[in-house]
């Protein structure tokens, strides 16, 4: 008796393992619970912008200096920034919170970055923050970074931020158009 619920058992598993492994390959299309854009403005300091400046070179590769970012790439860099965050690419548009937190350049064959950042966000439309980790393939027009959570109206938020430079002035200004889609709001 006990050999036979052995085998039954065995056999349950093993089609609930092969059933689950093969079950539904379509894949799913989620819609977002919750769906904005906003624009981060990063004026990255160069040594004479000290008034305008939103973000700083903090580490640099032996020999380079703070003000320039290195050669190869910007490789070795790490930046840190304050950025003002619009709900339109006007720079001068009342800001709703700050983007703040790194990024550090760590490709040596093409322009990269990986990133570890939060918006804080405190306007009369959005309160808390939301907290963005993942690498930035620069060079790529539109790309994806994880929302790994967030706080106050973003509480435990998870999402999809597709990103896309949307102007750059060398060497020191750029704008990031931000698509925030949330996929697990509580």
């Amino acid at each position: 008796m006990r050999a036979r619920n052995c085998k039954i058992f065995s056999l349950i598993f093993m089609f609930l393992a092969v059933s689950s492994a093969y079950a539904g390959k379509k894949k799913r299309h989620y819609k977002p619970c919750k769906e904005f854009v906003m624009y981060f403005h990063d004026n990255l300091y160069d040594g004479t912008n000290g008034a305008n400046a939103t973000s700083a070179i903090v580490a640099a590769p032996a020999g380079a200096n703070l003000t320039t970012l290195a050669p190869q790439f910007h490789f070795g860099n790490i930046v840190v920034f304050d950025d003002p965050i619009t709900l339109d690419d006007n720079f001068h548009s009342p800001p709703v919170g700050r983007a703040q937190g790194l990024y550090l350049y760590d490709d040596k064959t093409t322009f990269t970055a990986w990133l570890a950042f939060s918006f804080v966000l405190n306007s009369t439309d959005y309160q808390g923050t939301i907290n963005f980790v993942g690498a930035d393939p620069t060079l790529v027009a539109v790309r994806d970074i994880s929302i790994v959570g967030g706080t106050g109206d973003f509480f435990m938020h998870r999402g999809i931020a597709t990103v896309s430079s949307d102007a750059f002035i060398p060497p020191a200004y750029f704008r990031v158009k931000m698509d925030i889609k949330f996929y697990d709001c509580w």
